[in-house]
């Protein structure tokens, strides 16, 4: 059974970073051909690129293939294929009109006889084949997106990336390219340097040549509190020190590292000591293609053991699962996913509303007799998500599989520890300082923890997604309604461990995992996966996995009954073969959910929420005074450790971007409509108080504008009882209800001031209303989705205006005593 990349995956993150070119790009029956479209009939080198793609096998395996293709995120999340041709044609947002060189070629430039390996490394570190990402746009890499221009940017882009990856203990300077990169270039090549390293794609990690970079001591006149001491954290300040901030970090623990927690355990006698690293926290290493935690083990000289794709399963008496019926489940298991994710396709948006959970129930075929076996792929997919899949969104709780980077999952001999204690080295972290209140404004900002007071330019906070959502810290003032709501939204789920060091190895050593069933539905995560880290942790290490409901049920199982629950099963399967299992020499149980640090272990998209809801919380607020960093941060790469060190080298460049707009007095103008599910949450935030309210319909607009003309938004709402759920696609009567619940729906369009207060004294109902304003106004009803810059602008000017309002209100209020500082 291939196993490793169904059967393996975690809040965490490893690449091979010399992947073997050869093997990536030989077409089959599975590869997917990417066509670069090109204005001239000059030489192409990426005309035409075959990736290797794998069949996905439901959602535990998180290893798409070796160059996934990365779509735009609006595509991500409505499952819509990356059309190369669709190119966005905007200009670049902080574009670098005058960089002194010149951007004149009309040809592609040929600067790399390996053009093809080179672009694969780019896509394993999260870029395009053929076209710029959005992050690229904003920074402004070239002066307009497409054209000749793009395309020499992307072969420059690739092939600094690629030098740096095939030795990543050294430093990668801009004059290493003066020389390749023909002079009227030159300005692309000033470019994509600064941008790659800004922004944390090469140059990164903890090799010599790159920690000295760190030790020249503060050059910017600028502080930065960070929050959090975890891998987000840890990559943010180790990138803000390089750029020359000063930053202190504070972190509640007494340790750094967040949710990576590798523990030493130890036992047994004088003449025979055990001691092996346990990882409690994060510790299967995926992706491992472009996996930045990867470069850095491999910075360090740190092996990796890559996770093998046996996995025995054993029934609930001990007996082994047949292998044929083995074969036969998983066949049915994957195809019932599929059809899942199908209908969650096809029902867009308003799928967000429906869970996979349901949607499984009503597709899957498997019989008595595979029933526990079923449900043991059930518990496993519950795994991937650490959340139970009746709390999952149907329409997106795998949106972020087309970003996978691709590779094997592996485990790092000692624990991810190491890479912790790597990365805390010179950053300066407080321990012991829980944070009770974020205070940010035009002067600045406050981070009190108990009696102390720390005063910042800007403060990052890292926090897990489940402190957020327990409103333990109070941000003053408070987030915008968008942010709260995306908090809430998302869901933040729990997986927990027990990890047993014994006298000897008794499971033999040609497995890295096995699994177990039951024949208790609510059960099925319970014990459901043994991981063994005998290879790699330095002693006879075994860890079980307790996941869905099972993992809630267990944070409140005493140690004792844990470890003795965990024996039974061990006992049941190996001593029928005449295998001892001995006594453990000392065990290790995990409580995530109760730990006031993290309240559960990783996020997921729950029902209700959507892909964007991990782009809002990245959002910073305060005009670049609060940033947010974290895994729940990360629409690409969630509930993974990588995701979480990538996104703090994001926010990293986002600081410093803003720094230098201060430091220039320049304005960063970053819309908060930029995605739709953004601008729904403005909208529903704006919508709480109407200016107008009559029937089906309410207007928002601009408050004290004497201007008849100026603009407004209508939102008609209405349950549409008529549409059958048959219209879209035939499941399960139950779906088919829950979906016409669902069918809650707002329609927007814009219109003046002066043609709302009309509307408003038509007679005869709403349906008059609709037909006034489509015969005498001649608008045309738009989804929100629909909106364009317009639009937007409208709907920003009337939150700017509200948000003057309230600020007025608040200064007009008594004000509190400030708090002295420390």
């Amino acid at each position: 059974m291939d196993a490793s990349a169904d059967r393996s995956p975690e809040f965490g993150p490893l690449p091979d970073p010399n992947p073997s070119t050869e093997t990536m790009i030989t077409p089959s029956a599975n590869s997917v051909a990417y066509h670069i479209p090109h204005p001239r009939q000059s030489h192409n080198p990426l005309l035409s690129m075959t990736i290797m793609k794998r069949r996905r096998r439901g959602r535990s395996q998180r290893n798409i293939g070796a160059g996934s293709p990365l779509k735009p995120d609006s595509a991500a999340s409505s499952g819509a294929p990356c059309d190369s041709n669709e190119m966005r044609v905007d200009e670049p947002k902080s574009a670098k009109k005058d960089s002194g060189a010149t951007y004149a070629s009309e040809e592609v430039i040929v600067i790399s006889k390996d053009v093809i390996a080179e672009a694969l490394t780019a896509l394993s570190s999260g870029f395009l084949a053929d076209t710029l990402i959005d992050e690229e746009i904003e920074y402004g890499v070239v002066r307009k997106t497409g054209g000749i221009e793009q395309i020499n940017y992307i072969l420059i882009r690739n092939h600094i990336i690629s030098k740096w990856r095939a030795d990543v203990t050294n430093w990668v300077s801009k004059e290493m390219f003066i020389d390749v990169v023909p002079k009227d270039c030159h300005g692309i090549l000033d470019s994509a340097y600064d941008y790659l390293v800004s922004h944390g794609y090469v140059n990164f990690g903890v090799a010599p040549p790159i920690k000295e970079k760190m030790l020249k001591g503060p050059t910017i006149p600028r502080s930065v509190i960070i929050v959090g001491a975890g891998l987000a954290g840890l990559a943010a300040a180790r990138q803000l020190m390089r750029f020359g901030f000063r930053v202190i970090v504070l972190e509640g623990r007494k340790r750094a590292g967040g949710r990576v927690y590798t523990k030493r355990m130890g036992g047994g006698n004088a003449s025979n000591r055990l001691i092996a690293a346990a990882d409690l926290g994060g510790s299967v290493l995926t992706s491992t293609l472009g996996n930045p935690l990867g470069i850095i083990a491999q910075q360090m000289g740190y092996p990796v053991h890559k996770v093998r794709d046996e996995c025995p399963l054993y029934n609930k008496d001990g007996t082994p699962v047949d292998p044929d019926l083995d074969r036969k489940v998983e066949v049915v298991f994957n195809k019932t996913l599929d059809r899942a994710s199908n209908v969650g396709q096809k029902m867009g948006d308003v799928g967000r509303n429906v869970s996979l959970g349901s949607a499984v129930d009503a597709f899957r075929q498997a019989n008595d007799d595979e029933m526990s076996l079923f449900n043991w792929h059930l518990a496993n997919l519950e795994y991937a998500n650490a959340e139970l899949l009746s709390k999952l969104s149907l329409a997106f709780w795998d949106q972020d599989d087309l970003f996978d980077m691709g590779g094997d999952h592996c485990f790092l001999h000692g624990g991810n520890g190491r890479l912790i204690e790597a990365l805390t080295e010179n950053v300066p972290i407080l321990y012991e300082e829980t944070v009770n209140s974020v205070n940010y404004g035009d002067d600045g900002v406050q981070v009190i923890t108990g009696n102390r007071v720390f005063w910042g330019d800007m403060v990052l906070c890292t926090v897990p997604l489940g402190v957020l959502k327990s409103s333990s810290i109070e941000f003053v003032p408070e987030l915008p309604q968008q942010k709260l709501d995306a908090i809430k939204r998302l869901g933040f789920g729990l997986l927990n461990k027990v990890a047993l060091l014994f006298p000897y190895v008794f499971w033999g050593t040609d497995i890295d995992m096995f699994g177990h069933l039951t024949d208790e539905p609510s059960r099925r995560g319970e014990y459901f996966l043994f991981y063994s880290y005998a290879a790699v942790a330095g002693g006879p290490l075994l860890i079980a996995l307790v996941a869905g409901e099972a993992a809630h049920k267990f944070e409140v199982l005493s140690p004792t009954d844990a470890v003795a629950s965990v024996l039974q099963v061990l006992r049941g399967i190996y001593e029928p073969q005449g295998v001892n299992v001995p006594d453990p020499v000392q065990t290790v149980s995990t409580r995530w959910g109760g730990d006031p640090f993290s309240l559960g272990s990783y996020s997921n998209v729950a029902v209700g929420s959507s892909g964007d809801d991990y782009d809002i919380l990245a959002e910073s607020v305060g005009d670049g005074k609060l940033f947010f960093a974290g895994e729940a941060t990360i629409r690409r790469y969630p509930a993974t450790m990588h995701g979480a060190f990538f996104s703090g080298l994001r926010e990293a460049a986002n600081i410093l971007s803003h720094a230098n707009a201060r430091a220039s007095r320049r304005k960063i103008n970053k819309s908060p409509l930029n995605h739709a599910y953004s601008c729904a949450s403005v909208l529903n935030d704006l919508f709480r108080e109407p200016d107008l309210r009559f029937g089906r319909f309410s207007v928002i607009y601009r408050r004290g504008d004497p201007n008849p003309m100026s603009g407004a938004v209508l939102r008609v709402s209405f349950n549409d009882q008529k549409r059958n759920l048959r219209d879209v696609w035939n499941p399960d009567e139950q779906l088919r209800r829950h979906f016409n619940r669902q069918r809650q729906s707002c329609i927007y369009f814009l219109l003046t001031k002066e043609q709302a207060l009309e509307l408003r004294e038509v007679r005869g109902g709403d349906e008059t209303r609709l037909s006034h304003l489509t015969n005498k106004f001649g608008v045309k009803l738009i989804d929100r989705k629909g909106f364009g810059t317009n639009a937007d602008l409208v709907i920003a000017s009337i939150k700017a205006s509200r948000s003057r309002r309230n600020l007025a209100a608040d200064s007009r209020a008594p004000s509190s005593d400030k708090v002295p500082p420390s």
